[in-house]
């Protein structure tokens, strides 16, 4: 794909490796301090690109129009990509695609519309004696016969609140849970393309069947609802529902679960800033926003190509150009927020754009804060005095994905 546009200085691209996985930190600090926010390179998996590491050039990206998240478009310039939106073999699982993620307006602007009563400040508060709920009884559990056993905090904890959360608002029986989290990890952490295709055929018949069961008896939940909009107003398509309810599954729990795993890391990484927050809790919210900005669960915004060229700091980037916004490099970076590679749970991280930018901002961003606070507050109210990393930091490994920042594990001791 050409990268230049006349006028552009010639830069040749970066080749990026697994490092830039398990580090991403480091190379986006590299290229601030070398005054190169805006970066052509080539990714781990051979996607060519520009890499935008600067906080005002990731912020309007993420709200340039001329920036496109077609789907259909992306994959005639890019006809193989093993990704979570790529590669599937049927027609319903080809629709998983086509969420509106992925979709520009007026289309992206109409299914939005249909979801985001459901997301709103106020919708979600309700949810949160249910969510404390949930927290306490895995709390529970982490109590009980094996407190001071070294533990999986993403397996027992962080994973299983959100999961739980955005199935009951879905209305997934609790039994047929089970394979999400597999599903989940194959689709968005560089699965191959068999892979890709074998898990988005298993999801979306999953998901068909589950559909066709709210059509016969809706259950009073979301899904439900969504389907008998279709019913009654033609508004959602077979194929567009698939996505929604698979879009809704997997962004619905993908970031909370990381949003708590990296936010436990960073505070067992920061005695000081956990002896802050368990001392004052009404910090809470306001570390929230700083987790989200210091170590966030999205690593690079999801795929956009340029419909024209498009000015971003000292380069024209050419039309049908990949546009790779580094959500973690943007947060970090020191023209927007000072100190910004030290975690402080009283900064003010308003601005950050953990959840993007413009009309693709996360609609599950209150859920997410939400959770995230209640997850993480009840953590260390119950366990805030033991809690510590069961083995040295620099053991553990980050999920191979250029999407999402998450753990493979993080081990724990209780007591």
């Amino acid at each position: 794909m050409e990268q230049r546009e006349p006028g552009t200085p010639t830069v040749e691209p970066l080749q990026l490796d697994q490092g830039f996985i398990q580090d991403p930190h480091r190379l986006t600090a590299l290229l601030r301090e070398q005054r190169e926010p805006v970066r052509p390179v080539i990714m781990p998996r051979g996607l060519p690109g520009w890499l935008i590491t600067g906080h005002a050039e990731a912020k309007a990206m993420l709200a340039d129009p001329r920036l496109s998240k077609n789907s259909a478009r992306i994959g005639e310039l890019l006809p193989r990509r093993p990704t979570a939106t790529g590669g599937a073999a049927t027609e319903d699982s080809r629709a998983l695609a086509e969420h509106m993620l992925n979709m520009d307006p007026p289309d992206h602007t109409r299914l939005r519309g249909l979801v985001n009563k459901a997301f709103t400040a106020k919708s979600v508060a309700r949810l949160r004696p249910r969510i404390e709920q949930i927290a306490d009884e895995l709390l529970d559990g982490l109590a009980g016969p094996a407190r001071g056993a070294e533990v999986d905090l993403l397996d027992a904890y962080a994973f299983p609140l959100p999961i739980t959360v955005i199935c009951e608002l879905l209305g997934v029986p609790e039994d047929e849970r089970g394979s999400f989290r597999s599903w989940s990890t194959t689709m968005v952490s560089a699965g191959s393309a068999e892979e890709v295709a074998k898990v988005s055929a298993e999801m979306a018949a999953y998901l068909g069947a589950l559909i066709e069961g709210k059509r016969a008896s809706p259950t009073g939940d979301l899904l439900s609802d969504l389907v008998h909009v279709s019913d009654g107003g033609d508004q959602l398509s077979r194929g567009e529902l698939l996505s929604m309810a698979f879009l809704l599954l997997i962004a619905g729990h993908e970031t909370t679960v990381n949003l708590i795993g990296n936010a436990a890391l960073a505070l067992l990484s920061a005695p000081d800033q956990l002896a802050a927050l368990r001392a004052d809790p009404a910090l809470l919210p306001g570390a929230v926003e700083e987790f989200l900005r210091f170590d966030g669960p999205v690593n690079i915004a999801t795929l956009r190509f340029t419909t024209e060229a498009v000015p971003c700091g000292d380069h024209v980037l050419p039309a049908n150009a990949f546009v790779l916004v580094s959500l973690l490099g943007a947060n970090r970076d020191e023209r927007r927020f000072a100190e910004a590679g030290r975690l402080d749970v009283t900064r003010s991280a308003s601005g950050h754009l953990a959840f993007g930018h413009g009309i693709h901002y996360c609609v599950g961003a209150p859920l997410a804060r939400l959770e995230g606070e209640v997850a993480i507050g009840r953590l260390l109210a119950r366990f805030g005095d033991t809690l510590r990393l069961a083995g040295p930091p620099e053991q553990l490994r980050w999920r191979r994905s250029t999407l999402i920042r998450g753990l493979e594990r993080l081990p724990v001791s209780l007591s």
